[in-house]
């Protein structure tokens, strides 16, 4: 399968260098090329020189070897009559380029002065000055080309390759001017985006860097929401086509949870108040003006408005125990520890005496049955049941 990918991705590049060769080439022998009026007086010249020459003989080597030097004195003397005839064109296209230089510069000063901090303001910038060199770059094209049909085709084709070949680039940098207008993370936010998990450290055009965090469903040396110490970058193209998870943008607050397992034979009721007193001591002033924001954001947005503003306890039924499930609100960047300290908190307490008999913890159990020579169950070994 590789050398069919290879192969495929050697033709797409032919054909792309393909494409840009004919528009160059072409854009070339309209700037330096002959112009109509001499090549309508070559062709005269040459259709009189045809009708009075007799018919041809048989060239020499030494007059083969004359009229090709002949020639490419001729082709070199056209080139050269052609790029003299170009220079004023020339001259005003740099003069064109230098005054778009001028006023792209001129420009995204004053853009900046005028917008200061605004969180879009890099983005208006940009688009700014794309618009200034597209609108310089065409009048300077229009100008060095002369036939605008002839320039419209030559550009229309250079566009076509340089968009297949710089396909990632342009995505990455649409990616970003949609993230600086739509403010899908900012730096310094936690952040998701495809298999990228951590806080951002700086964002580029083409580009997004992040630190990295360790997480349970990714291998490596944290396997918890804490820095690794690596830098990641990815292209920005991810807004585009993947999905962005932004922790802390609007609502910096998470819920998490904490299982505690029980055996059956424990006294769940009383088990379920003693693990909510705990989680609300702990947690319990903390969680509660989050929760009230969180509600406010939800009414908003016409969503559920119900959020509780302390710890809440859930059962669930496992194989042979019973989970008990603290849900709880906490900051996003602190899930690790709130999380480390309600653990060491509630496994403290379970090992007092004062709850022996009434909360048992789940224990490795193993079952020994005896089956006797007729395949049924025993209590004595080797016994035969009548």
């Amino acid at each position: 399968m590789a050398p069919v990918q290879q192969a495929r991705f050697r033709l797409r590049a032919f054909r792309k260098a393909s494409l840009i060769a004919v528009a160059l080439t072409s854009l070339l022998l309209l700037v330096v090329g002959p112009t109509e009026e001499a090549l309508a007086q070559d062709a005269g010249v040459t259709a009189t020189e045809d009708t009075s020459v007799e018919p041809k003989r048989q060239l020499q080597p030494e007059e083969v070897a004359r009229e090709a030097g002949a020639e490419a004195q001729r082709t070199a003397l056209g080139l050269r009559q052609g790029l003299l005839n170009a220079l004023p064109k020339l001259t005003v296209v740099l003069g064109t380029l230098l005054l778009t230089w001028l006023v792209a510069r001129g420009s995204r000063a004053l853009l900046h002065r005028v917008l200061g901090r605004w969180a879009r303001a890099d983005a208006s910038t940009a688009l700014v000055s794309i618009c200034v060199w597209l609108l310089g770059t065409g009048i300077a094209v229009s100008v060095l080309a002369g036939d605008l049909r002839a320039m419209l085709g030559s550009v229309g084709l250079v566009g076509l390759a340089l968009s297949w070949a710089l396909q990632t680039p342009i995505e990455s940098f649409t990616g970003w001017l949609l993230n600086s207008f739509q403010g899908y993370y900012r730096v310094g936010d936690r952040v998701q985006v495809g298999d990228v998990f951590g806080d951002v450290y700086a964002i580029d055009f083409l580009s997004t860097t992040v630190w990295e965090l360790g997480s349970p469903e990714r291998p490596g040396a944290v396997h918890a929401e804490q820095p690794t110490g690596r830098l990641i970058t990815f292209p920005n193209n991810e807004v585009l086509t993947g999905t962005v998870v932004n922790l802390t943008r609007d609502f910096p607050y998470v819920w998490d949870e904490l299982l505690v397992p029980v055996a059956n034979e424990s006294d769940l009721r009383y088990a379920l108040e003693l693990l909510l007193r705990l989680a609300t001591e702990l947690l319990g002033e903390d969680m509660a003006g989050p929760a009230r924001q969180y509600e406010t954001l939800l009414r908003e947005a016409r969503l559920e408005t119900s959020v509780a503003d302390k710890p809440e306890v859930y059962v669930s039924l496992a194989d042979s125990w019973t989970n008990v499930t603290i849900r709880y609100l906490v900051h996003a960047r602190q899930r690790r520890k709130w999380k480390s300290l309600l653990a060491e908190r509630v496994m403290v307490e379970l090992n007092q005496p004062a709850h022996a008999g009434r909360i048992i913890p789940v224990l490795p159990r193993q079952q020994v049955q005896f089956l006797g020579v007729d395949g049924r169950p025993t209590d004595v070994p080797g016994s035969r049941r009548e």
